[in-house]
């Protein structure tokens, strides 16, 4: 499943290349991608006629803040004045959101489509790009938001997250209180997304293993020097990802199709059987919470 960087780098992405072009209308390949409005034709109707003026990343959603598109390149207060709803996307597992020329082969797990017109063309009806979702194991999801409709309303996951692991809100003192006294293993701690946000299976292993700690390790029997080795691999093993551009084992690529490139240097995730980088001891895999993890039986005690 993407997790942080990965969205964070579509983000960016999408940034880059969607921002201030009408989308003229959409096609839905898999009705139930689209979790809100119930009927097909509302999402794509209250889409048409929109531009995007920002994507923002809570957690591992996406959400694009819309706005009423106009021929002119719109100045921030024309935007905030114009401001039309949003438009949210969850990856989920295998979800990919691809930036198209309209002639590009469709994939066979294409599930929405979304046509845009660069601003600057005069041909209305013809559109320029796409944005293609397309997801493997069809658990990803879409949600268009009303303006002035309340975006947890309607995306209700959002009510459960925790803070975003580089704001200032998830400090040393944060993540101490939140750890202290609980009778569960770290690893199964740092994956819920009430306690971290964004923070999965992948970054998990990874940063318990820069923090020396065994995943099964309980929470309550941390010192105060290990969770202030783990607050620092928390932020480091997602600033490095986000930095190689995400991790791709299966299905992650960036918005132009390009894979992620932490998972060649990751230290311990995907790497059971072979030697630790830093003791060369085989590394272990083991289930927890039902989830795989990897892990030092050397470097993390």
């Amino acid at each position: 499943m993407p997790e942080l960087p990965e969205v964070e780098i579509v983000k960016r992405g999408l940034n880059q290349l969607t921002l201030n072009k009408q989308i003229l209308g959409g096609e839905v390949l898999l009705e139930r991608t689209v979790a809100h409005p119930v009927s097909v034709g509302d999402f794509l109707g209250e889409l048409q006629g929109k531009a995007i003026a920002q994507w923002h990343r809570r957690g591992k959603y996406l959400l694009a803040q819309l706005y009423k598109w106009d021929r002119e390149t719109p100045e921030l207060s024309k935007v905030k004045q114009n401001q039309d709803g949003w438009l949210g996307v969850h990856l989920r597992m295998t979800g990919q959101l691809l930036w198209v020329k309209p002639e590009e082969r469709l994939h066979k797990h294409t599930r929405v489509r979304l046509f845009f017109n660069h601003q600057s063309t005069e041909d209305k009806k013809n559109p320029t790009h796409e944005l293609r979702f397309v997801d493997q194991r069809t658990f990803g999801q879409m949600w268009r938001i009303a303006p002035a409709t309340e975006i947890s309303h309607i995306i209700t996951g959002l009510k459960q997250l925790g803070p975003e692991p580089f704001s200032p809100e998830f400090s040393l003192e944060y993540l101490s209180k939140q750890l202290q006294k609980r009778h569960r293993p770290i690893k199964t701690a740092l994956l819920d997304q009430r306690t971290i946000a964004g923070l999965g299976n992948i970054y998990a292993d990874e940063a318990l293993f820069l923090s020396g700690i065994r995943p099964t390790t309980l929470c309550k029997d941390l010192t105060e020097g290990q969770v202030e080795q783990l607050h620092l691999a928390i932020l480091k093993v997602l600033a490095t990802s986000i930095d190689a551009g995400g991790t791709t084992f299966s299905n992650f690529l960036n918005v132009q199709g390009v894979n992620g490139n932490y998972g060649g240097v990751a230290w311990v995730y995907n790497r059971a059987g072979q030697p630790c980088r830093i003791c060369d001891t085989s590394l272990a895999k083991i289930k927890l919470a039902g989830r795989s993890t990897h892990f030092c039986p050397q470097c993390q005690k």
